[in-house]
């Protein structure tokens, strides 16, 4: 099943084989190739292997060229196309129950929580007087899975080079909308019930308000069923301040809107999610940003309270991280210029069995990145120390007692495309997906 396109703008080395011709991910004539054999039985093909990888085109806006079902990881790791075997991260366990592709451009997810509320009603009861038929449970999502699914199809729990400078909050809430589009849950897009704030600017104050309200303003819609409709919106956590009944929360880019929580719920979140607010909070806000998603309601005209939420860190570039020791490691890989991928957590009980990192750039398997912290429960400690030594594909290690061990040498093949890109650093546009 192939699930994951990332709709960042490929690397402007990528190149593809359309109908015998040579075309880079940047050339601006592809789009007129692609035109061509769209609707046909001609595929483009993928060139980061001997021989190439079919691909597949689909309209959008433009003409994207797509990745096939399941060849994911027939993709040399250095391609934007490529994708680990199923089991490197915890959508393998939502695969095909919870995430479902009913075709390429349609995928069902469905979610462990409501997207409308009756006021002052308790949700019905099913009656103990009749038994109907017997259906067996589905697996359903969570917030932390959700968000995860848009990150990891948006592209942004990958790093490359040619990415330095270019993640900016516009830009990962174009893509991160844009990775919405294919989604459906509870029968609806789920884009139309995401809420991103828009990039604030000073300068632009009272229309940006505007805009806030008149997307807000859907919570105070009511259907048929008299439901009042529920947003999740990701925004980046800013801080919590005590009001005189429950707390105010403030979410970056929304400085006009902050959102209201009961005491009782905001206790339970510190204590869940104190390991991230502890990291945030240790790294002096600079090197760590946490990312809030949270479902909301208008309580009142103008009031917008929270009624469950997820926190997740990422570095800041936007790079999703568990704690402060992967953040030392991802933040090494980065600044070295090296090509990675981070396996989410997705709603695993234990990551244990996943690597911390994917190094992307040391040959034509991916090389598995460990961290074993001091402080992790035995069980974990033992059971990812039984994952690297029944590894079957490169491993690299790091007890966060010991100094970091030095990296897996880069690929001479990877290394010179890595030196050609930092010489272009073009502007790519969007026009590719690695799905």
């Amino acid at each position: 099943m192939s699930l994951m396109g990332a709709s960042l703008a490929m690397n402007s080395e990528q190149q593809f084989l359309i109908r015998n011709r040579t075309y880079t991910a940047g050339d601006p004539r592809v789009q007129v190739a692609l035109a061509e054999i769209y609707g046909s039985a001609e595929r483009p093909r993928c060139l980061c292997v001997a021989g190439g990888i079919d691909m597949y085109v689909a309209k959008l806006d433009q003409y994207v060229i797509k990745r096939m079902p399941d060849s994911g990881c027939r993709h040399h790791p250095s391609c934007p196309s490529f994708e680990p075997e199923p089991g490197s991260s915890g959508l393998a366990e939502l695969l095909g129950d919870a995430v479902v592709e009913r075709s390429p451009e349609v995928i069902e997810v469905y979610l462990d929580f409501p997207l409308s509320r009756v006021s002052g009603r308790p949700a019905p009861c099913t009656s103990a007087e009749f038994v109907g038929d017997v259906l067996a449970s589905r697996r359903r999502i969570s917030l932390r899975a959700l968000v995860h699914l848009l990150w990891e199809r948006a592209g942004f729990h990958r790093w490359a080079p040619a990415m330095h400078g270019k993640r900016s909050w516009l830009v990962l809430r174009h893509h991160l909308l844009h990775a919405a589009s294919d989604l459906r849950a509870k029968g609806a897009p789920l884009r139309d019930c995401l809420f991103l704030p828009e990039a604030f600017k000073q300068e632009q104050q009272a229309l940006h308000s505007e805009r806030c309200r008149t997307h807000l303003a859907q919570l105070h819609q009511v259907d048929d069923d008299n439901r009042f409709r529920m947003m999740v919106l990701i925004g980046e956590f800013r801080e919590v301040e005590s009001t005189g009944y429950g707390r105010r929360v403030w979410i970056k880019h929304l400085p006009e809107c902050p959102l209201l929580i009961d005491e009782k719920t905001w206790a339970r979140a510190e204590r869940v999610y104190a390991p991230q607010f502890e990291a945030r909070s240790a790294e002096g806000r600079r090197g760590l940003r946490l990312v809030m998603v949270a479902l909301i309601y208008a309580r009142r005209e103008g009031v917008y309270q929270i009624d469950t939420l997820s926190c997740m860190l990422t570095t800041d570039q936007w790079i999703p991280v568990d704690g402060v020791d992967e953040y030392a490691l991802v933040q090494q890989l980065t600044e070295r210029g090296r090509r990675f991928l981070k396996p989410l957590r997705y709603d695993a009980k234990s990551t244990a069995v996943y690597p911390n990192v994917l190094l992307l750039d040391t040959g034509p398997f991916p090389t598995k990145m460990h961290v074993i912290s001091v402080f992790a429960d035995p069980k974990n400690r033992a059971a990812i120390e039984r994952a690297i030594k029944e590894a079957q594909s490169p491993t690299w290690a790091w007890t966060t007692s010991d100094p970091m061990p030095a990296f897996p040498p880069l690929n001479a093949v990877t290394a010179a495309r890595a030196t050609a890109t930092t010489k272009r650093r073009v502007s790519v546009p969007v026009v590719f997906s690695s799905e």
